[in-house]
């Protein structure tokens, strides 16, 4: 059953969206997204319009198929159907420098030497605006101070990446990321396996970009709490299919969380969006109210 609400609408708590005309068009049409080693789509069919110039959240449960549709979205995963079109146009018709200067993603899989110092990791971020024998020039140069300042990095700029904890090279990727200097952001899990600490300052960074640019970011989380607090719009995925998509206000709900989590919670209307109360899980054979089998 859809419970989707309208694709775009204003929030009903205070933040700042771009509203500028400079903010890219990014969106999926009746995208059918699989894996060669499994005989049915994970997603099929769907529709998704990521609201320009604002910070859209993928969430669901495991399994849900928000990865599987964010890397269909940045042609990682190739489409059995439909089209991906940014600005109008099909991102399988450009070039991969040109795509690379559009859309940038920071995946789970990243891997690089660890002798390599973070400067120089970051600096393979302007990769889609140079030639092969090109140095770096002082556009270059200012996109990965933004770039290293904006992630709260310079300290590490001599490092090894190889010396870095977690968090730290989570930090430094998404350096990488934004000295690319695209229009489109594509997240995939940032926060996941991070302390609460380097999760909050992910977190700012996409908030940051949001307030502060015309960036347009997708991201996929687990926390359902951060989504309801520096997203936009939420886009809730349930085996495959968008359940509902809107504003968080809109989106996160007692029903949404029994139907698509399975769990039972309270939800709470704050300033930072919902305040979702875990009280237990649910099961399909114990009726709401009853108690769960762990606890027979």
């Amino acid at each position: 059953m859809s419970h989707e609400g309208p694709e775009s609408m204003d929030r009903g708590r205070p933040v700042s969206v771009s509203t500028t005309g400079d903010a890219s068009e990014f969106e999926g049409e009746d995208l059918v997204i699989g894996y060669p080693s499994a005989e049915e789509p994970v997603v099929d069919g769907e529709r998704i319009r990521v609201e320009p110039g604002a910070v859209t959240a993928l969430v669901g449960p495991n399994g849900s198929g928000k990865s599987t549709l964010l890397k269909g979205l940045a042609t990682q995963l190739s489409l059995d159907g439909g089209a991906v079109h940014l600005d109008g146009r099909d991102v399988h018709t450009l070039d991969t420098k040109e795509l690379a200067r559009k859309l940038g993603l920071l995946s789970q899989e990243n891997v690089s030497p660890n002798s390599l110092s973070v400067e120089k990791l970051v600096e393979h971020g302007r990769y889609p605006h140079r030639g092969f024998f090109d140095g770096l020039s002082a556009e270059d140069r200012d996109a990965i101070e933004r770039a290293i300042d904006l992630a709260g990095v310079d300290h590490l700029r001599d490092r090894q990446v190889g010396s870095l904890s977690g968090g730290q090279k989570q930090l430094v990727w998404i350096a990488m990321v934004l000295a690319q200097e695209t229009d489109v952001l594509l997240l995939d899990e940032p926060t996941t396996f991070l302390d609460l600490h380097h999760q909050l300052e992910v977190m700012e960074i996409v908030e940051t970009l949001r307030d502060e640019s015309d960036i347009t970011v997708v991201v996929v989380l687990h926390d359902i709490d951060q989504a309801a607090r520096y997203a936009d719009y939420m886009v809730a995925l349930e085996d495959g299919s968008i359940y509902a998509r809107g504003p968080p206000e809109e989106v996160v709900t007692e029903e949404l969380l029994a139907d698509v989590f399975e769990i039972e919670a309270t939800v709470e209307a704050t300033d930072w969006g919902p305040d979702v109360r875990p009280i237990r899980p649910l099961h399909e054979d114990a009726p709401t109210g009853s108690p769960s089998d762990s606890q027979e």
